[in-house]
């Protein structure tokens, strides 16, 4: 008996070593909640932190009094008869009834306290509509009249106030650094908030199991100095004002994205053209956006065209049709286009 108890204390130990360097190397981890970059995510962060220590202290408290019975009250070589029994101790019954609730109590008020300091955005915060769809989101600035998709972009410093939602099944707004998780329910718009103190790139994915692809369901929050966000919310609206000068080659991929050829505009819009689809992203800004198929690809001209080409063998259960039909110089015009699009 006192043997399998001390192999179970030292598996304690080491489980509780094990965590703690799991937790240190989580930090060095793009997406980690131990790297908070914000004030909501410092909030959550913190009150994380607390429990976590609390536990901690609770299991090597537990420990060491487990450990001290076992080798205090060991039964000794030639120890014979029964040990003295006790029936109850008032006084210890007490104690660690009442322990209990002031450590629940101490852990109750923060929780509290931080759900409602982070349920509610700042006054004056920048309005986003976050809408999940399979797989990738969209992302709607109706103060600012423009969508976009799969990249957020807001100025550093500032806080964004997100309404979330989903247009199909439940999704989940994670962006590690910056908040914790909301849930996106179609029909039902959850609000939340972020913000990034210093200009970065910032993960985030869907952390709620929505099909094939959630895996694949990622985006990226670029926080910018103001003086580049307002720039960026200048050069995107003006995208929205008339058609672009293009290439022969651009200008004949576009002739196949508005048309029945390539039929991209069924689904797809461009602002400033007639291609006004809402089934999938926004492609107004696609040449400026830094990944492809929802942050899982490079965006570049090979992954654009290979995208183009065959959707499917990048993400499972795409209801994106596959453009294999078409020929080359078909396909690389209407990925001029698209490149030409910033």
């Amino acid at each position: 008996m006192g043997m399998w108890t001390r192999q179970r204390g030292a598996r304690r130990g080491l489980a509780l070593l094990l965590a703690g360097g799991l937790l240190a190397g989580c930090s060095t981890l793009p997406q980690t909640p131990l790297d908070p970059k914000g004030p909501v995510a410092q909030t959550q962060t913190g009150l994380l932190l607390y429990t976590l220590y609390i536990a901690v202290g609770i299991g090597i408290f537990v420990t060491a009094a487990l450990l001290y019975v076992v080798f205090r009250f060991r039964a000794r070589p030639g120890q014979t008869g029964v040990p003295l029994q006790i029936r109850g101790n008032h006084l210890l019954e007490i104690v660690w009834t009442v322990i209990p609730i002031l450590i629940l109590v101490s852990v109750a008020f923060p929780t509290v306290e931080a759900a409602f300091s982070t349920a509610t955005p700042p006054e004056g915060a920048l309005t986003v509509r976050a809408v999940g769809y399979r797989w990738w989101f969209a992302f709607e600035y109706p103060e600012l009249g423009i969508v976009t998709a799969n990249e957020l972009r807001i100025p550093a410093g500032q806080p964004v106030r997100l309404e979330l939602t989903s247009n199909d099944v439940i999704h989940s707004f994670w962006v590690p650094k910056l908040a914790g998780k909301t849930d996106m329910v179609p029909g039902r718009v959850n609000i939340a908030w972020i913000q990034a103190d210093e200009p970065d790139v910032y993960l985030g994915q869907c952390a709620e199991f929505c099909g094939d692809s959630h895996a694949n369901m990622r985006f990226l929050v670029k926080a910018l100095p103001q003086a580049e966000f307002d720039e960026w919310v200048r050069q995107r609206q003006a995208m929205a004002e008339g058609p672009r000068d293009l290439s022969p080659a651009a200008a004949r991929g576009r002739e196949l994205f508005e048309s029945t050829a390539g039929n991209c505009f069924a689904c797809h819009a461009v602002d400033g053209t007639k291609a006004q689809g809402a089934v999938g992203p926004n492609l107004t800004d696609v040449g400026q956006r830094s990944t492809l198929a929802a942050g899982i690809l490079e965006n570049d001209y090979e992954n654009l065209k290979a995208w183009v080409k065959d959707p499917a063998a990048f993400k499972p259960g795409t209801t994106m049709p596959s453009h294999a039909r078409l020929s080359e110089q078909d396909l690389d015009a209407i990925v001029q286009y698209l490149q030409s699009l910033k």
